[in-house]
C-alpha cells in the first residue's frame, strides 16, 4: 500500500502520524510512505529525522486581521496546487490528514484527484482544518464522542490515537529506570508538564510535595528550559528531578501521573490505565486540553485541576486523595483502562485497507 500522511504545526499532530507510519512499516516493510507538511514548522526536520520522505508546503492559519486571513487563503490555494503535483508523482492509495492547517489543502487536492481521503482528530474539540474538509473525506477517525457534535456521523470511526498502541507495547527499561534514581519497590508518580516544563508549576511544587507519603516516589520532569530547578528537592530522598525523561522506557513502572491534557498524553495514560491528575494548559487553541480532560473526568478516569485553581494545597490534596487511597486509586485505574484504545494503530490500519479495497 502507498500512503500519504499530512500533518504539521505541533507534536500533537505529528507524533500520532509518526506512530501510525512506524506501525505500518513494522507490519509490512513494503508499505510506501510520503509525508507532507509545512516548510517552516517542526515537521520539516522531525519527519526526515525519523527516516520518512518529506515534501513541504507553505501555509498559515486563518488568524489575525483581514489582510492576514486573505494572505492565508491565497497560500492555501497555492498549496493545494503544489500538493496536486506531489500527489500525482507519488500516486498514493489513500491520504490521511492528522490536522494542522497544512492538512486542509492536501486533503482537498487528493479529493479533487479522486484519491481516498481520511482525517484523524486527536482532540475532543474539532480543529479548523478538519472542519474545512470533513464533508469531502471518506472517513473520519476520532478519539472522543464530543466530536460527534460536529462531524457527519455516518463517517465517524472512534478508533483512538495511534500513540496509545505505542505506549501499550513499549518495553520497560529497568536500567534506565534505575539510572533516574528510582526504586523498583516503590509506587512511582511521574510529574511532567510537557517537554519544556512549566515554570509556574515548578514554583509551587516544592510546597505541594512537602511531607508527602514516603511510600511514594516522584519523578519530577522540570523541563529543558528550567535546569535551575534541578536542585528543588535536594533534602527529599523520594523526589527525583530531571530535565527530560523518555516516558516510553519507564511507563511499565509508572503508577500515577501529574500532567497536561494533550491528546497524545491522555491516549497513552488511558491505554495503560494510569490514574492521573490533569492540569490542562489554558494556552492552547479553543481550550481543547480542558475539554479533553473533561471527557476523562466524566468517566471518573482522572482528576482535574484547572491552572486558575492550582496551588500547593489543591495539588497536594489531590495527590494524597488519589494515590494514598487504594480503593479510589483502583477505581480510577479501571475507569481509565475502560476509556483506553490500545489497539488504535491496528484498527486504523484495518480501516485504511478496507477503504482502499472498496475503490479497487
Amino acid at each position: 500500500m502507498k500512503i500519504c500522511f499530512v500533518t504539521g504545526g505541533t507534536g500533537g499532530h505529528i507524533y500520532p502520524a509518526l506512530a501510525l507510519a512506524d506501525k505500518m512499516k513494522e507490519l509490512d516493510s513494503s508499505t510506501e510512505i510520503l509525508f507532507i507538511g509545512n516548510d517552516d514548522r517542526m515537521e520539516k526536520d522531525l519527519i526526515p529525522q525519523n527516516g520518512y520522505a518529506f515534501k513541504a508546503l507553505h501555509t498559515s492559519g486563518l488568524v489575525g486581521n483581514a489582510l492576514k486571513k486573505c494572505m492565508a487563503i491565497c497560500q492555501m490555494f497555492k498549496a493545494e496546487g503544489k500538493a496536486k503535483k506531489y500527489l500525482k508523482e507519488f500516486n498514493p492509495d489513500v491520504v490521511i490528514g492528522f490536522g494542522g492547517y497544512v492538512s486542509a489543502p492536501v486533503i482537498m487536492a487528493a479529493h479533487s484527484l479522486g484519491i481516498h481521503t481520511v482525517i484523524h482528530e486527536q482532540n475532543s474539540i474539532v480543529g479548523k482544518a478538519n472542519q474545512l474538509v470533513m464533508k469531502k473525506v471518506d472517513a473520519i477517525i476520532t478519539c472522543y464522542e464530543k466530536c460527534n457534535e460536529v462531524f457527519p456521523k455516518e463517517k465517524i470511526h472512534m478508533l483512538g490515537n495511534p500513540r496509545a498502541t505505542i505506549a501499550k507495547e513499549a518495553i520497560f527499561d529497568e536500567d534506565y529506570f534505575k539510572s533516574l534514581g528510582l526504586d523498583l519497590d516503590k509506587k512511582t508518580i511521574l510529574i511532567v508538564m510537557g517537554s519544556l516544563g512549566s515554570s509556574s508549576v515548578n514554583e509551587l511544587m516544592k510546597s505541594a510535595l512537602k511531607d508527602v507519603n514516603d511510600d511514594l516516589q516522584f519523578l519530577y520532569v522540570c523541563g529543558k528550559d528550567n535546569s535551575q530547578d534541578l536542585n528543588l528537592f535536594e533534602s527529599q530522598k523520594n523526589i527525583h528531578v530531571v530535565p527530560y525523561v523518555d516516558t516510553l522506557r519507564i511507563y511499565g513502572h509508572v503508577d500515577g501521573m501529574v500532567c497536561r491534557a494533550g491528546a497524545t498524553t491522555l491516549a497513552e495514560v488511558t491505554a495503560l490505565g494510569i490514574p492521573s491528575i490533569v492540569i490542562p494548559s489554558p494556552y492552547v487553541a479553543n481550550n481543547h486540553q480542558f475539554y479533553n480532560a473533561s471527557m476523562l473526568l466524566r468517566q471518573q478516569a482522572c482528576r482535574i485541576i484547572e491552572e486558575k485553581d492550582l496551588n500547593a494545597e489543591t495539588l497536594q490534596g489531590q495527590i494524597v486523595s488519589l494515590y494514598a487511597n487504594p480503593v479510589v486509586y483502583e477505581q480510577t485505574h479501571e475507569h481509565a483502562l475502560q476509556m483506553g484504545k490500545p489497539n488504535a494503530a491496528y484498527d486504523i490500519i484495518d480501516l485504511l485497507k478496507n477503504i482502499c479495497k472498496k475503490g479497487n
